[in-house]
């Protein structure tokens, strides 16, 4: 018989954690992932240099293994004996994306959220910030003098933070960032964040750490020196798409799904915000979402914690979200868009761009019946069919707002809603989203309709980079009609997106603030007016001429309530014959607290409503919110 070939067993490839990990007294073990690496050293900068070579490991990783260092201790790699970098998996760059790494001890932290597990997502109700422009200081600790009133006078129970991982400068919204490990130096770095977490754990608020997995900044971005981390198979608007199933990938995704571990296990985040997925390409037979989703889920269960992964996405495909078994990623929810374009184009008037697919109160009831408008229909915008139907997906899968840095940011001056229609409108679209059976997200300063811009701004070195966004950003606008733009490179623009300082606020922010705060409050009181759970009722009626929404909401064995939401600029009528109850008032905007002050006196909703047997006609003033429950 012919003598058989035997081919050799190929090692299956293990996870291995990078960066410089802290082994043990005085010893770190350095270990990166460089196939692409002739020769690799790690050069010690402090506290005393030293220059030690690394040893290849398998599937194309390099360790080396050091005693007599501490934490705090400065190096960087040293490829094919000449080409100095930073450790792209750095813990910290005290000096920015071009200068040397830092060693960081987590075992260091001194935690005291130890009674800490998390809260159920049912009950998340966030409030999205930007580090730098949320205080005058702009650092992760001045955050922490805010907490108690974000949860006692506001009411949320989530904070979100905008991404947070080392990006060029100083200023940046935080998705240009190229050090996925890394928190940012002028926020505070490690020490700072994790001090924020830990407060915010003692104040009894969760903490979402919004990420970026689509792709990262270009400048200081130096994985590609290392290996193939990017790949040119696929595009992203932003760059080359991260390297998820070509050649290596196994590696590539090792990094990030240990990174989303990392945010949750070392800096004990409660949740994370996926940022952008419709930019993630995988063909695997396993798509990553699902993996980062299962091993963040893994990692928490083993503490006994609550941790989940959110996406956002504008592709509308319930798959995002579907459980695993029937062939779904199994997140935990993502952001729906087309809450906030029906919203926002029904209020406003616009319809440049993507708002063109929006505008009647139609599109409103469909989010509301059905989450999303866009559910296999033809799109204007997108000039073909659009989305999945989320009909049988539980409301509990879905975060909604009215704002957010993207739909604020992303105009050409940065004008929130404040500055666009009128305060009682404002309210009207407040309510729609925190008395929505979703999860609500605030954006920092909506609470009480702050009226500075928030900008889009960037602090890059290379001024061939910040000519490419300026023009990148006029490019953007163009579907929208907006020639005149800031420019984000300006400290002003920057300056200009920071909240006015608290005791700055007038008397209609103040009336503002006092209608967020009651709405949270009766969302918190009355569980049908919270996330629509398993049994949830739901029913909406769009009154003639169909510039009324009247919202019927009940969940299983609680009491029923109904929203009466007026999108009408003037005074009108509704008839109303149901739901068949008698209905006892709740809130009414036009209450002098909350109205707007000096404005012209508005009809008040009558304290009772019955429907049992017959209808009422009601006077409606412009832009009325009005709740009642079922006596």
């Amino acid at each position: 018989m012919p003598r058989q070939k035997i081919k050799p067993e190929i090692p299956e490839q293990s996870i291995m954690s990078i960066g410089a990990l802290v082994t043990g007294p005085q010893q770190v073990t350095f270990r990166t992932w460089a196939p692409w690496a002739k020769t690799l050293s790690v050069e010690i900068l402090s506290p005393q240099p030293e220059t030690v070579p690394m040893e290849p490991r398998p599937f194309g990783y390099w360790e080396a293994t050091i005693s007599n260092i501490v934490s705090g201790a400065r190096y960087q790699f040293v490829l094919h004996d000449k080409l100095k970098r930073p450790d792209p998996a750095s813990r910290f760059q005290p000096d920015g994306v071009h200068g040397p790494s830092q060693v960081i001890d987590p075992a260091s932290f001194r935690w005291t959220d130890q009674q800490w597990k998390g809260l159920p997502l049912q009950d998340y109700i966030i409030y999205e910030l930007h580090p730098g422009t949320f205080t005058q200081a702009g650092t992760f600790e001045a955050i922490i003098p805010f907490l108690t009133h974000l949860r006692d006078e506001v009411g949320i129970t989530a904070i979100e933070l905008m991404p947070v991982a080392q990006f060029p400068g100083t200023r940046n919204w935080g998705y240009d960032g190229t050090y996925l490990y890394a928190p940012h130096n002028s926020y505070g770095g490690p020490t700072g964040l994790h001090r924020l977490i830990d407060a915010c754990h003692a104040t009894g608020l969760a903490v979402i750490l919004d990420v970026v997995y689509n792709h990262l900044g270009p400048e200081g971005n130096y994985w590609g020196n290392f290996g193939p981390f990017f790949t040119d198979h696929y595009r992203t608007p932003w760059g080359s798409a991260v390297n998820f199933d070509g050649p290596h990938s196994d590696a590539v995704r090792d990094i990030i799904i240990q990174n989303a571990v990392y945010w949750t296990r070392d800096f004990h985040f409660d949740a994370l915000r996926l940022d952008a997925i419709h930019g993630i390409f995988d063909a695997s037979v396993t798509h990553i979402l699902k993996d980062i989703r299962d091993a963040v889920h893994a990692a928490a269960k083993q503490d006994s914690r609550l941790v989940w992964v959110i996406a956002e996405s504008d592709l509308n495909d319930v798959k995002i979200i579907t459980p695993s078994a029937k062939g779904g990623h199994n997140l935990d929810a993502q952001w729906n868009d087309d809450f906030h374009h029906a919203l926002h184009a029904l209020v406003t008037g616009e319809r440049q761009g993507y708002y063109q697919d929006f505008g009647t109160l139609d599109h409103l009831a469909t989010a509301f019946r059905k989450h999303f408008v866009y559910s296999g229909q033809y799109s204007h915008h997108r000039h073909r069919k659009h989305g999945n139907s989320a009909a049988q997906c539980l409301p509990s899968q879905f975060v909604v707002f009215a704002q957010n840095h993207d739909q604020v940011g992303n105009r050409a001056q940065g004008d929130r809603l404040s500055t666009l229609i009128p305060h009682a409108s404002q309210q009207v679209l407040t309510a729609s989203v925190l008395l929505s059976p979703f999860i609500p997200l605030l954006f920092m300063g909506e609470e009480y309709g702050e009226r500075a811009p928030f900008h889009y701004f960037i602090d890059h070195g290379d001024q061939g980079l910040v000519e490419a966004v300026r023009k990148g950003r006029l490019a953007e606008f163009k579907p929208f009609g907006w020639k005149k733009i800031s420019d984000p490179y300006a400290e002003a623009t920057f300056e200009s997106s920071r909240l006015t300082p608290p005791g700055t606020h007038d008397v209609a922010q103040q009336h503002m603030a006092a209608w967020t705060k009651q709405l949270i409050a009766l969302r918190k009181r009355h569980a049908s007016l919270g996330i629509g759970a398993k049994g949830h009722q739901l029913r909406v009626w769009e009154n003639p001429p169909k510039t009324v929404l009247t919202v019927y909401r009940k969940n299983p064995g609680e009491e029923a309530m109904l929203l009466i939401l007026g999108f009408n600029d003037q005074p009108t009528t509704l008839t109303i014959s149901q739901p068949k109850s008698q209905w006892m008032l709740l809130l009414d905007n036009s209450q002098p607290e909350y109205a707007e002050p000096d404005g012209i006196a508005s009809s008040a909703a009558p304290l009772t409503l019955d429907l049992t047997s017959s209808k009422e006609t009601l006077a409606l003033p412009a832009f009325p919110a009005w709740v009642y429950k079922q006596a």
